[in-house]
């Protein structure tokens, strides 16, 4: 069974976000495995574990990502691939393109993903990775069971559970509830630092920029404005629903 990974790094999610000149300061940051692929991560190792096989975690990003790869390798992951060029960074379209590309080197019979990373949220990437290799996709996966050639997913729907089945190979995406990660142990830390790392450019790759050109553009980024003290409407239950009506038309602009 071979699993391949696609594996974000983002800010730690107990850390400040402070702005400057319209962009997010990353100094004195720390940087985490995007919890949600962290559940991808351990259900990989669990399965390979359980059927045997091989586990590959695959991330496009600056070479800061190395950190959070070789914790995955600590935890039990076997190889990885990183995409560090900065010509090949884009958005969700970018980074899909760009990770179909790798992937359709690899020999694989299942993809898992975290369903959305804690940092900008789009919950874009895997699914569009599924569509470019026109394999079955699922989200939100809180249980996984491999039989054979197909898999069987149980997925979170708005407080109720889903049952799927498919055929292998197809993507699919974890949720919180999935497993409880494991953390690296010494023995694993140290065995990580020999485990293969692939550093891969575009070249390497062959596949030019300008094909994987970003589709949006960022214009700017801004805290959200700090809320304001309620308001407490007092009077008869009449006048309270009149200028309640008046205060979202007028006001907040709503009505």
């Amino acid at each position: 069974m071979n699993i391949l990974v696609l594996m974000k790094q983002t800010f730690d999610t107990e850390e400040k976000i402070v702005l400057e000149d319209g962009k997010v300061s990353e100094e004195g940051v720390e940087f985490i495995i995007n919890p949600y692929d962290e559940y991808a991560v351990e259900e990989a190792i669990t399965i390979k574990e359980e059927l045997g096989g091989e586990v590959t975690v695959i991330s496009l990003g600056p070479d800061r990502f190395e950190s959070s790869i070789r914790t995955a390798l600590a935890m039990g992951a076997d190889k990885a691939i990183l995409v560090d060029d900065p010509d090949l960074f884009g958005d969700e379209y970018s980074v899909a393109k760009v990770l179909a590309k790798v992937i359709q080197d690899q020999s694989f019979d299942l993809i898992l993903g975290g369903y959305v990373a804690v940092d900008n949220g789009s919950g874009q990437v895997p699914q569009r990775v599924a569509e470019i290799l026109n394999i079955p996709f699922i989200s939100t996966a809180v249980k996984i069971e491999v039989d054979n050639s197909k898999v069987t997913v149980h997925r979170d729907v708005e407080g109720d559970t889903e049952i799927l089945e498919t055929n292998l190979p197809a993507i699919i995406t974890s949720q919180q509830g999935l497993n409880d990660p494991r953390y690296p142990s010494l023995p694993g830390i140290m065995k990580a630092k020999k485990k293969p790392l692939k550093h891969l450019s575009a070249s390497d790759l062959e596949i030019s920029p300008e094909s994987v050109q970003a589709k949006t553009e960022e214009i700017d980024i801004f805290l959200p404005p700090k809320k304001e003290a309620g308001r407490i409407l007092s009077g008869e239950l009449g006048e309270q629903a009149k200028e309640l009506i008046e205060l979202l038309h007028n006001e907040a602009k709503v009505l």
